[in-house]
């Protein structure tokens, strides 16, 4: 079977830098995710900052770096 190529990071970064009322950062693991969820889909926490400021520095930090954490694509 052939993996499918990773996201490229910095490309999503920049996606979210330049929308960040789009999103907010989960308080529970750092996670980007839509303004519209209720539920963060990684830890399942309910406490998120939307501030733009907030989510442009998330996006910057995560866009530079390797992925590290497990989400549902990996164990699907």
């Amino acid at each position: 079977m052939s993996e499918a190529s990773p996201p490229n990071r910095a490309a999503a970064a920049a996606k979210i830098a330049s929308n960040p009322s789009g999103y907010k950062v989960c308080e529970g693991c750092d996670s980007i995710i839509g303004s519209g969820a209720a539920l963060c889909p990684n830890c399942h926490s309910y406490r998120f900052d939307a501030s733009s400021e907030r989510v442009v520095f998330q996006a910057r930090l995560l866009g530079a770096r390797e992925q590290t954490s497990v989400t549902a694509d990996d164990l699907g």
